[in-house]
């Protein structure tokens, strides 16, 4: 939520949508929105909607003296819901703009085709230790089982100069890392001319960015340039979230997914050969329809396969208007099952790699309570005395618990 007392902001979903809810406060302040309770929602998922529905409801029941919005993902493709519920609907692509919060102009119209804009960067609040910058929206793809193209539109991309001038801000205000964030992140440029690698170059130019770390990509979209990048510059942190979906070719061709099986695994071989301490990340969806035991098979072994320490993983839930929402499906309670056996599998895996790091020393960057933080390759890190937020301070791995590891300032790095 945000902190400013007059608009209070509630982010679901994505890393973008938490840069884009500052935006969104920002255009509300300005708007004059005061008691305003604006909902940046998600539809990533039936189960994002469902949580969305769920604060709105509540907020109307339990502050019914306050101006109730709704935005994002959710609302651009259920606007009629919400506002039968009695809150007020703001398009996605016009929830930057103050206009949109004025009580006393006329609700945007919903339902009408997104007609595309030039996107402005998005760049999340001062009150975090890392910023997170937006500079892409929307998708060109087609994936059968994403919602996406039709809650945001096509992909557009931010102007370099502009994100590079957004990056200057978050520097500015102490913010040492930067993490790049996008609908389809690896698609920048695409129409606009410049790549992701480019944008990244002119980024490591600005003098006072230590750490550079980039979100979900997709596989079949990091070129030479950005592999160089990615596994040269030490500024980029050693980890790799990739949108790999799933872990066998026949639900990937029915996803309708740009890479194969195979392109997967040899991605990650190269990035630890040439970078050994990248830490992998990956995005999996569990029950897509028609997969069989033999196909789930094929997505459980990519986690071992690929090293996945890092999964973002869910059951399949169909999103209306989609293809894949018309194919056989599995069934819910399927679906959930092989969803936590994925990420019972990936614990296993996380916690093996975290209790090889004991006694390695790394950098943490501290976090705004002032003992929790990550390493460079995203290893979540409590420090068993308190720091001042916003530093990156050298720490010696200790003892794990759970999810996280200990640390201790190592006075010698420090020296």
């Amino acid at each position: 939520m945000s902190r400013d007392p007059r608009v209070e902001v509630v982010n679901f979903g994505c890393r973008l949508n938490i840069a884009e809810g500052e935006a969104v406060r920002s255009a509300a302040s300005a708007a004059g929105a005061d008691g305003a309770i604006i909902f940046n929602s998600c539809a990533v998922t039936d189960e994002a909607v469902r949580q969305a529905r769920q604060a709105v409801r509540r907020a109307l029941r339990e502050r019914g003296d306050a101006d109730v919005i709704v935005t994002g993902c959710a609302a651009e493709l259920e606007p009629e819901r919400f506002t039968a519920m009695g809150a007020r609907v703001v398009r996605n692509d016009e929830k930057g703009l103050a206009a949109s919060y004025r009580a006393d102009d006329a609700p945007p119209e919903t339902g009408a085709p997104l007609v595309p804009s030039p996107y402005s960067p998005a760049l999340s609040g001062a009150d975090h230790a890392r910023a997170f910058l937006g500079v892409q929206t929307g998708c060109s793809h087609s994936c059968t089982f994403c919602a996406t193209v039709m809650a945001r539109g096509g992909a557009r991309s931010a102007s370099i100069d502009a994100v590079v001038e957004a990056a200057r801000t978050a520097i500015d205000r102490g913010q040492r890392e930067i993490v790049l964030t996008g609908v389809d992140l690896a698609s920048y440029g695409d129409d606009n001319g410049p790549t992701l690698a480019a944008l990244v170059e002119a980024l490591l130019r600005l003098s006072g960015l230590a750490r550079l770390r980039l979100s979900s990509l997709d596989p079949d979209r990091i070129d030479d340039a950005l592999f160089a990048l990615i596994t040269g510059e030490r500024r980029i942190m050693p980890h790799v979230h990739l949108s790999l979906q799933a872990g066998h070719d026949m639900i990937l061709t029915r996803m309708k997914r740009r890479h194969r099986r195979a392109d997967a695994v040899r991605l990650v071989e190269r990035l630890k050969t040439a970078r050994a301490e990248i830490a992998i990340g990956a995005d999996l969806i569990a029950g897509f329809p028609t997969e069989d035991d033999d196909m789930f098979a094929g997505s459980l072994a990519l986690i071992d396969d690929c090293d996945i320490v890092f999964g973002h993983i869910f059951p399949y839930s169909p999103r209306a208007g989609t293809p894949a929402a018309r194919m056989p499906q599995v069934g819910r309670t399927v679906a959930r099952e092989r969803a936590a056996r994925l990420r019972d599998a990936n614990a296993r895996r996380r916690h093996s790699w975290l209790d090889a790091q004991r006694g390695q020393r790394t950098a943490m960057l501290v976090e705004r309570d002032g003992v929790s933080g990550h390493a460079e390759n995203f290893a979540a890190l409590t420090l068993g005395t308190p720091a001042a937020p916003g530093q990156i301070i050298p720490v010696r791995i200790g003892a794990r618990e759970g999810d996280r590891l200990h640390v201790a300032v190592e006075r010698e790095m420090a020296a």
